[in-house]
């Protein structure tokens, strides 16, 4: 009988902290404070410019700020910002140190066992960017070569996959962000950089001799970003959902992506010239949170 009791109770206190952990709106409303995780160098989603966290992804979350303050009745909402890597940025959100993360993140069923996604906002795939001296045109250049991605990403892991399949016997290298991957292809100790194309388009923008450097590849697989927040909280993504969505509908979606995919941008004001993809175009006519396959 104690032990049964024991477990009720054991159980009923595992169930009270969960629903506590999940509310992520009660939370917000007792410390009168969000706080939002960005990226250092995921442009253009996501980057420094001055030291200032600018990007798409950051007006995206400063849109859920907005939805916040009105839904919670505090206009005066402190917002608390922390930068996260490719490695923490999920352990940061599921013990709560941050509250909303939306940099360049790959919805996929496999972070969906420790987080929740909102609706997609964008679409990639992995690629390569290498210096036009290096001659890589493709994957079956980088044969026993060095190649770098980002620790704790999707495309580092796909990479291993493709090489291990290929035998390629590449020597893989894992950079802690993307700045410093690139660092890598530039400074000459990896031949090529496997990421997103678009964060390598952004990098390749801002980097020093832009001319230096082209994206090669097929894109290996088609991949949704879409922002991540806490386990199971219902309410909170019906919140952050809502406001995407109305922002595809109103049509403001659409000038946010052309102020940073089609317009000049910081810190140099060069675009970068990618239109909208069909599977985007897609998604905010039918917004959904489906991960990658």
């Amino acid at each position: 009988m104690k032990i049964s009791v024991l477990m009720a109770a054991v159980a009923f206190a595992a169930a009270a902290t969960g629903a506590q952990a999940a509310d992520t709106l009660a939370k917000i409303a007792a410390s009168g404070k969000i706080t939002l995780a960005y990226r250092e160098s995921s442009v253009p989603f996501s980057y420094l410019d001055g030291g200032k966290p600018i990007g798409f992804s950051v007006e995206l979350s400063n849109a859920v700020v907005e939805a916040v303050k009105k839904k919670l009745n505090k206009p005066n909402l402190e917002v608390a910002m922390m930068a996260v890597t490719s490695q923490n940025r999920i352990p940061l959100l599921s013990n709560g140190t941050v509250d909303l993360e939306c940099g360049s993140t790959t919805n996929n069923s496999a972070r969906a066992k420790d987080v929740s996604f909102a609706v997609n906002h964008f679409y990639t795939g992995t690629r390569l960017l290498a210096k036009k001296s290096s001659n890589i045109k493709g994957y079956a250049d980088l044969a026993k070569k060095t190649v770098t991605s980002t620790t704790g990403t999707t495309n580092a892991l796909v990479m291993r996959k493709y090489n291990a399949e290929k035998n390629l016997d590449m020597d893989i290298v894992l950079a802690k962000d993307h700045a410093d991957a690139f660092l890598l292809v530039e400074g000459g100790r990896a031949v090529a950089f496997a990421m997103d194309d678009i964060l390598l388009y952004g990098l390749m923008a801002n980097a020093k001799n832009p001319a230096e450097f082209e994206v090669v590849g097929e894109a290996l697989q088609v991949e949704p970003y879409a922002c991540m927040l806490a386990k199971d909280d219902t309410a909170f993504k019906k919140l952050v959902d809502d406001t995407f969505i109305g922002l595809m509908k109103s049509g403001e979606f659409e000038k946010m992506y052309t102020k940073w995919f089609l317009q000049p941008i910081p810190p140099k004001n060069v675009p970068l010239n990618l239109p909208m993809s069909p599977q985007l175009r897609e998604n905010i006519m039918s917004p959904t949170d489906k991960p990658a396959t």
